[in-house]
């Protein structure tokens, strides 16, 4: 951060005396036809206007310049997008033109970008990729058929926080969530845990994960000004290809024993989803390779588990601040599964009320409060505007979820708007899109709504809960500071105690 504070003041000089040039160009600019937006600096752009909360001071802005914007940050044009309206041109009506992905510098390292589905320009390989992936991992006949994974892993979440409930103890909320979806996923594709074990591996990888999406959501110079790409100012790149290597070397390892067993043992049978992609990858290497195959198991992770335990952790702090919601969920919950019971996957259709917890939830605290940005790569028009090639556009889906037009009182947790509606999560409804909308909406949506309905509904159908150290209601509200990164995640984590119901 004080290598980034450094450039900017050296960069701002330069910037004030070029500021009469670049008031000349936005006086000429009216031919170009770009969405209204605030006068950036020259260099430096509108910088110094984002903040540590770029979600919230661009929503701010789009309350001065409106639901399509335009702003300058370094050598990149950015539109921001605000409102469901503009949100479905976008996403949906004219989704092609707005179908692939920014590249962060970060994704560059190790060359990820080329083979991760959720970078890949939309084409022949994309698409068949994307196919793979929904077909074995995420369609509803193979979520059915792994559900005892996800019931067993829910069994052993509901095992630790009972021994932390007879010890006393306080529960991390976040982490727990984050190692409980990790476990989903490693036995899901492997058959393995990668958390929780004594094998050194596994420790390894639940830090390479945390660095991963603590790195990429840090702010890149080298996003905004290209010609410092070689030079790499924060290391940020230098660091993420060591994680990447770290991260492709143990699911290729993985991966290799597979391929082994299958060698001597011809007749082993498809146990999990990683032994059924090695059938397709072994019938067809046109379909999917090794190198594929591993960059596929990184993707799946790393969005996989920060998103998940995120949504939860904030779930059960808006929960905590609301004792009538808390109330009335575990009240739906008694009468529906029995008090102290373990939600079911079969149980989550007959629960609106939790349900309607998760949506407010996502509405609230969106996990990716931008979405993945997309970037358009031939010049297009938008609404009467001219989006100029290369142009980053971010959806604040953040600014949507709180917008008072749209949103009865969008600032209190209130499930029971849900009640009764028909808006989803599943990109039909872009009041609400946490998980994006049109051919790039994320895959893993049915997974993650099954393990955060689940997860969610067992921790507060068998526990008690209270903050640690007792907190009083009137004051939980300054303890839910938000840190932006790749994911909305709390400042500080949830540190609650389970008690006995």
């Amino acid at each position: 951060m004080e290598l980034l504070k450094g450039f900017l003041c050296f960069l701002l000089p330069l910037a004030l005396l070029q500021l009469l040039l670049a008031l000349v160009r936005r006086g000429r600019s009216s031919t170009q036809r770009l969405p209204p937006g605030p006068i950036s600096l020259p260099i430096i752009g509108n910088f110094f206007q984002l903040g540590n909360k770029p979600h919230r001071s661009l929503t701010r802005l789009a309350q001065t310049y409106g639901p399509i914007m335009s702003i300058k940050l370094g050598q990149l044009t950015t539109i921001v997008i605000s409102s469901p309206t503009m949100a479905q041109e976008v996403l949906q009506k004219q989704d092609i033109s707005f179908s692939n992905r920014f590249i962060p510098d970060a994704v560059r390292a190790h060359d990820a970008h080329k083979l991760s589905i959720i970078f890949q320009p939309v084409n022949d390989r994309w698409r068949s990729l994307r196919r793979l992936s929904y077909t074995h991992i995420f369609s509803g006949r193979v979520l059915d058929a792994t559900q005892h994974v996800r019931r067993k892993k829910v069994e052993e979440l509901m095992t630790y926080v009972r021994k932390c409930c007879h010890q006393g103890k306080t529960v991390n909320v976040g982490r727990a969530a984050f190692l409980s979806s990790l476990n989903v996923l490693s036995n899901t594709l492997f058959s393995v845990d990668l958390a929780d074990s004594e094998r050194d591996e596994a420790r390894d990888f639940k830090e390479l994960v945390w660095n991963i999406t603590l790195e990429a959501g840090k702010p890149n110079m080298v996003d905004y000004f290209p010609a410092l790409r070689s030079i790499d100012p924060q290391r940020i790149r230098g660091r993420m290809s060591l994680y990447f290597l770290k991260v492709t070397s143990l699911f290729g390892k993985m991966i290799d024993k597979k391929m082994e067993m299958k060698t001597f043992l011809r007749d082993i049978s498809e146990s999990d989803v990683m032994d059924m992609l090695l059938k397709i990858s072994q019938e067809n290497t046109n379909e999917v390779d090794r190198d594929q195959l591993v960059q596929m198991c990184m993707d799946v992770f790393v969005a996989g588990t920060d998103t998940t335990s995120s949504t939860l952790e904030w779930a059960m702090t808006e929960l905590l601040r609301h004792k009538t919601v808390m109330e009335n969920a575990k009240n739906e919950l008694k009468q529906v599964v029995g008090d102290g019971k373990q939600v079911e996957e079969s149980d989550i259709d007959k629960l609106p009320y939790l349900q309607a917890v998760i949506k407010e939830t996502m509405r609230m605290h969106p996990s990716v409060p931008f979405l993945i940005p997309r970037q358009v790569y031939a010049e297009v028009n938008l609404c009467g505007y001219k989006i100029p090639k290369d142009a980053q556009v971010l959806v604040n889906v953040w600014a949507i979820g709180r917008d008072p037009d749209i949103w009865e009182s969008p600032m209190q947790f209130k499930p029971e708007r849900f009640i009764d509606s028909k808006i989803d999560v599943r990109g039909q409804d872009f009041e609400l899109i946490p998980f994006g909308a049109g051919r790039r909406i994320c895959p893993g949506l049915s997974m993650a709504m099954r393990i955060l309905s689940t997860m969610l509904g067992s921790l507060i159908n068998s526990f008690g809960w209270k903050n640690e150290g007792d907190i009083k209601q009137e004051n939980l509200d300054v303890e839910v500071e938000e840190k932006f990164g790749i994911t909305l995640q709390r400042a500080n984590p949830l540190l609650a105690v389970p008690t006995p119901i």
